[in-house]
């Protein structure tokens, strides 16, 4: 971003433009943000209704109602805000701000197209994991805060899964970047231009093909998406841990979820399937940022279709299934990156 308006102005900017400048792009992405969710939350709704042979949403709108999601959130922005009379009033309104913080500024790293990033950290990977890990804070404070045991049971499995699964799905990036040599999401995504064979996952085969699934299934469990969601499980836990959350505050959590598939699935992106690179260098010439949100919408698009095709797991199956599973096979996985890299000379 800071190179991006040094071309534009010619030179440095002072600090007032440059903070302007910074303001600006954090709008850009938050309507970003806003109307991806409502994209997904229709997505969903008719990807649901086709898997299920029928329709779906048809009539908001017109064409495949396409504005009930718009209809949905103005609904939820005029619901009453509702707080439990036996609730720590305090951690019960900021729980979904913290939420929802987290996945929003994780996404001024992500890296849209060459030089469209807002914020160009040479930690980009590092900031990423360590900002979405607020995430399960937010949740355990909406779960303790609303003095609810559904909520609280939501939360404590929150903790747990999601806490565990990031370590496999640190591990496959960590075999990334130990590759490339930087934490610089730019950085990764320019180590796989060219030709589609380039792209990590194809690369490194079989290493990195194997990092691509632990991260992808590691991802489904960080942002509570089936076999995973134990903490939103309907049938056991009413609504999980923002149970007692109703209008605008439900909404915040609801933007985040959506917000956070689409994050894991950029990063996934970036790290294994060439960033803003189409693959084809003859078709180079498409927009950096329209291939990126493509190929993060059809990752977005496997979750929705796991979503009605696979069964929820316990809550022992899915420890079981990290620890041990997951974890070893990571972990033996970044030591046969580590060994192709010293015979090959890239160490």
């Amino acid at each position: 971003m800071q190179s991006w308006i040094e071309s534009l102005m010619g030179g440095p900017p002072s600090a007032p433009v440059a903070l302007l400048f910074m303001l600006g792009a954090a709008a850009v992405v938050l309507i970003f943000i806003a109307v991806l969710v409502m994209f997904l939350a229709w997505l969903e709704r008719k990807v649901a209704g086709h898997i299920q042979s029928r329709l779906g949403p048809m009539v908001v709108g017109g064409w495949h109602g396409w504005a009930q999601s718009i209809a949905d959130g103005v609904k939820l922005f005029l619901k009453e805000d509702v707080i439990p009379g036996s609730a720590d009033r305090l951690l019960f309104r900021l729980a979904p701000y913290v939420v929802f913080a987290s996945s929003f500024t994780a996404f001024v790293v992500l890296p849209w197209g060459r030089g469209l990033v807002v914020a160009d950290l040479n930690i980009g990977i590092f900031f990423v994991l360590a900002i979405t890990s607020f995430v399960v804070v937010g949740a355990l404070m909406a779960g303790w805060a609303s003095n609810n045991k559904w909520s609280l049971f939501g939360a404590m499995r929150g903790v747990a899964q999601i806490v565990s699964y990031e370590i496999p799905a640190a591990l496959s990036v960590i075999a990334v970047v130990m590759w490339v040599g930087s934490l610089n999401m730019s950085d990764i995504v320019r180590s796989q231009a060219g030709w589609f064979w380039n792209w990590h996952v194809l690369r490194g085969f079989p290493f990195f093909t194997i990092g691509a699934v632990i991260y992808y299934i590691s991802a489904l469990a960080e942002t509570n998406r089936v076999p995973f969601d134990l903490l939103e499980a309907e049938s056991e836990l009413v609504a999980g841990y923002h149970t007692e959350y109703s209008g605008i505050r439900f909404a915040m959590f609801y933007l985040a979820e959506y917000a956070n598939m689409f994050l894991v699935s950029s990063i996934a992106v970036v790290a294994f399937f060439g960033g803003w690179h189409v693959g084809i260098p003859f078709l180079e010439f498409i927009p950096g940022p329209i291939v990126f949100v493509v190929k993060g919408l059809l990752l977005v698009f496997v979750m929705l279709w796991l979503r009605w095709t696979l069964p929820r797991l316990r809550v022992d199956q899915l420890m079981a299934m990290c620890w041990k599973y997951m974890i070893p096979i990571a972990f033996v996985n970044l030591i046969g990156i580590g060994l192709v890299m010293l015979l090959t000379g890239r160490a």
